[in-house]
């Protein structure tokens, strides 16, 4: 077992190589060096995933006859063990010891001696971290799939108690049209269904096995790939031993996917902000998720909200940055490579935090559906069903129909009114064949219950797509 470097007479070195490598150095690293050289900080975050590893390779080593059984016997009992303390809580992380593989086999050596060094028989440190790596990111989109699915739920529950609340639909932030607040709700169940088809795409695409790639070209021992890789429950060993160390596409896909995932997030917690505003007043959130100024006594501030649409800068940035990492790196491994794990941990952190919040604050927010229904009367947004009655009741070409109904919203401008309040007579000065039928399709309530089309925004629709929605996502 290694013992802490210890000070040499030049200034900045160590007189003491690493026991796990340093057979080929006469002294060990420079502190600097060992400073920027160690990732036990970062990597102790795969020990769980490394032990599995290292069970799943042991127990392989002995069926093969690669190690003695009495030796393998020991290995998985001291290997449970390290199991055993790191569910505790009481594993003793040992910085000097680089990473989590050395301090996991150092700490092996502890508990059983020596034959603690025939673990690493046939593997490298290469294909290892490359195997906990991706087990660890398959847990994480596990865990993420089944919190997006959570936040899918809240939205559901609120979208179908919403159904038949009117809202303004927006385009360029200007009103457009009249929607439902559930209807609107939908839009990210649907956008969050997408995010978890992007995941389980990366889970499959991952889910082979690097073990046995041992440093880059495969191993001389016969062991059994297959067999380890159905232990650790991937689908197979990855095939080419070069591509098995030097890959990180899969970090890389599952940033990609909670990139856009935190995109649509954020696009969300943008809405909660305005919604929560003075100037729209369409929801309330509780105490629960807001806070207030340290000298305004009045605000109450969605800060929730705008942390999590925050976020997206730290995710993007993670995906971003790993690609400059990998973008120029030679086949296979490269020291470079060992910044794979700090800004994916990080990200993966961040998205789970923002899918909290956002299920927390789905299920906290109370629509004021006076507000919202007020505030879709501005604007003029029956105008579309205005032109749409023109083409279906009188026949009139649309192109015509739309150029009509402008001159009809300039005259309700003109006079300070709703289209609705336009007496018949004035209409009927702009186009002579509009009858009093049209009053019939000027309503908010007209034009969203008309909106029966698949995927519109009636109220029969909104509840439909809302029982749908629990049949595909819950």
């Amino acid at each position: 077992m290694a013992k802490p470097p210890t000070k040499s007479s030049a200034p900045g070195s160590s007189s003491t190589a690493n026991a796990m490598w340093g057979g080929r150095f006469a002294s060990g690293p420079a502190s600097l060096m060992a400073a920027i050289n160690t990732s036990l900080d970062v990597d102790k975050r795969l020990a769980t995933e490394d032990v599995q590893g290292s069970l799943a390779h042991a127990e392989m080593l002995g069926a093969q006859g690669i190690v003695p059984q009495a030796a393998v016997t020991s290995i998985i009992d001291g290997l449970k063990k390290i199991q055993d303390e790191l569910a505790a809580g009481n594993f003793p992380f040992r910085p000097e010891m680089e990473d989590i593989h050395m301090n996991v086999e150092a700490r092996l050596a502890e508990l059983i001696g020596d034959a603690a060094g025939r673990l690493h028989t046939a593997r490298s440190r290469n294909d290892q971290v490359a195997t906990d790596f991706r087990l660890w990111v398959r847990c994480q989109i596990d865990a993420l799939d089944l919190s997006l699915q959570e936040l899918q739920r809240a939205l559901i529950d609120k979208a179908e108690g919403e159904a038949a609340t009117i809202m303004p639909g927006f385009t360029h932030l200007q009103t457009a049209q009249p929607v439902t607040f559930g209807h609107h709700l939908l839009a990210y169940v649907e956008m969050l269904g997408r995010d978890r088809g992007r995941f389980t795409d990366a889970r499959q695409r991952l889910n082979e096995s690097p073990l046995g790639a041992a440093a880059l070209a495969g191993t001389s021992f016969p062991i059994d790939r297959h067999r380890t890789a159905k232990a650790l429950k991937f689908t197979a060993p990855m095939a080419n031993s070069l591509d098995a160390v030097a890959d990180r596409d899969f970090a890389l896909e599952f940033l990609a996917a909670a990139s856009i995932c935190a995109m649509h997030l954020s696009r969300f917690a943008e809405e909660i902000v305005l919604w929560c505003s003075a100037q729209f007043q369409f929801i309330r959130l509780s105490d629960a998720f807001t806070t207030g100024s340290s000298i305004m006594p009045q605000k109450r501030n969605p800060d929730a909200a705008e942390l999590s649409r925050a976020k997206i800068g730290r995710i993007l940035g993670a995906f971003t940055g790993l690609l400059m990492v990998m973008k120029g790196l030679p086949l296979t491994y490269s020291k470079d490579m060992q910044e794979d794990k700090a800004s994916t941990f990080d990200a993966a952190d961040a998205l789970n935090l923002v899918i909290a919040a956002m299920t927390g604050m789905v299920r906290d927010m109370v629509a004021n559906r006076e507000a919202m229904r007020a505030a879709t009367t501005g604007g003029f947004p029956t105008a579309t069903d205005l032109a749409d009655w023109l083409v279906r009741e009188k026949g009139v070409p649309f192109r015509e129909a739309h150029h009509i109904t402008g001159r009809i919203v300039r005259l309700a401008e003109t006079n300070k009114c709703l289209l609705a309040d336009l007496d018949l007579g004035a209409l009927q000065k702009i186009d002579a064949r509009i009858d009093k039928g049209v009053y019939d399709v000027l309503g908010l309530d007209a034009s969203v219950n008309s909106r029966i089309s698949y995927g519109g925004t009636a109220p029969s629709n909104v509840r439909a797509a809302a029982a749908k929605a629990r049949e595909r996502f819950l």
